[in-house]
């Protein structure tokens, strides 16, 4: 804090010496200034009249004529009293002003807008020394940081800088503790109850339930688009085996999240993966309603596509009936988020699909945003809807939309 207000101190010091001296300034203009200025302007006149004389370019009659003019003017001139006075005052108010009122306007703002006792807190979380600080002496400055919360326990903000340290230092059952006293301090705030469930999760080998669970949902029906909450709820959904309720939060998160950015890409990602972990007959969500996944018959709104599969004759002895098989289109560029996909078993082969906007994994990405796409069927052990070394694949490079012919796949590739 003192550095900073000696900080404060020289900086007036240098506007004010840059102000000030010309407003303080005395300035003395003589009388007889004005009367000497004159008189040399009148003998500059005299000397060119008397050289126009001498050349003949005037007359000497117009040049006694001009030579009283003159003579006339510089009378005039020399009894003219100079309005300006010898010591200029008119200044020095305003200096006067500036000296006072600066530092009281200055100092009136920055205690009703700004944050004195953050200076503190800088202070006890940076070392006094230059460079980055090592972990004792982070750990010094977070014991000295919990020490003063012990002595000031209702500083609701400084319980949060706590938390947030504990949680840097990943001592979790401490991190809780502070959150919590936040939470108590600064009552319902979304991002104040994410960050204390957050860290009960942690604590609990980083599941979501309970008490952290309550305060995720809470916290969404307050802020219903907050991205921490979607995520976390999203999370707690898929730990507690409802798969459903964390695509319609990851959905909803991968939507509001900037178009191909790397935390889009990851959701989109977890969107694929959690689909392999559902039910066979399960239905996918779409937005705020619910559509068949796995629908074979029904039309689809929009852009359409006809799959038949077939897997290679050679390759039957290599898989089991329960073997999940994906049916899905891809876009030819971008991300490979599939646009819709089917899940089916290699018992169902040879089998007949229809893949339409029903069967989209998320409202933007679906068949009829595009004009061309890639179809492909995949083989996969483990049911996971990303694939892996040792599925087997098949795949239709290029098809156009308006197309509605029939596009057979035969799954006789192995993933490398």
């Amino acid at each position: 804090m003192n550095i900073f207000l000696l900080l404060v101190v020289v900086l007036l010091i240098v506007a004010f010496v840059i102000i000030l001296p010309p407003l303080w300034r005395t300035q003395t203009i003589e009388d007889a200034d004005f009367d000497a200025r004159n008189t040399l302007i009148a003998r500059h006149r005299l000397s060119e009249l008397k050289e126009q004389l001498q050349s003949g370019g005037l007359s000497k009659a117009l040049y006694d004529e001009q030579l009283a003019e003159l003579k006339q003017a510089l009378g005039d001139d020399l009894d003219i009293t100079s309005p300006v006075k010898s010591a200029q005052t008119q200044g020095r108010w305003m200096a006067y002003v500036l000296v006072l009122g600066i530092p009281l306007l200055a100092g009136s703002l920055y205690l009703t807008l700004g944050s004195p006792q953050s200076i503190d807190r800088v202070e006890e979380i940076t070392p006094a020394g230059s460079g980055v600080p090592d972990s004792e002496a982070i750990n010094k400055m977070v014991e000295g940081l919990a020490a003063k919360m012990k002595a000031n326990p209702n500083d609701g903000e400084g319980w949060l800088m706590l938390g947030r340290s504990y949680k840097v230092l990943q001592q979790y059952p401490k991190a809780v503790d502070a959150f919590a006293n936040a939470h108590r301090l600064l009552g319902d705030k979304p991002d104040v109850m994410l960050m204390y469930a957050d860290a009960l999760a942690f604590a609990n080998n980083e599941k979501i339930d309970g008490k952290s669970a309550e305060l995720v949902f809470k916290a969404l029906e307050i802020e219903p688009e907050n991205l921490n909450g979607l995520w976390l709820g999203g999370m707690a959904k898929a730990q507690a085996g409802d798969f459903m309720g964390a695509m319609v939060l990851w959905q909803k998160l991968e939507s509001l999240l900037p178009q191909g950015s790397d935390a889009q890409k990851e959701t989109q990602e977890l969107l694929a993966k959690i689909t392999s972990q559902m039910p066979k007959d399960a239905v996918l969500p779409q937005g705020d309603s619910a559509q068949p996944a796995d629908n074979t018959q029904v039309a689809g709104a929009g852009a359409s596509v006809k799959i038949q599969v077939s897997l290679d004759a050679t390759l039957k002895q290599s898989v089991a009936p329960t073997d999940t098989v994906f049916v899905y289109a891809q876009a030819l560029s971008g991300p490979k988020m599939p646009l819709a996909i089917v899940r089916k078993q290699v018992s169902d082969l040879p089998l007949s699909v229809t893949l339409d906007d029903t069967t989209a994994m998320m409202p933007k990405m679906k068949l009829s945003n595009f004009k061309e796409v890639k179809l492909m069927a995949r083989i996969s052990k483990s049911g996971n809807a990303m694939p892996q070394a040792g599925d087997l694949i098949g795949s239709v490079e290029a098809v156009t939309l308006a197309d509605k012919k029939l596009n057979k796949i035969v799954i006789n590739n192995k993933v490398k």
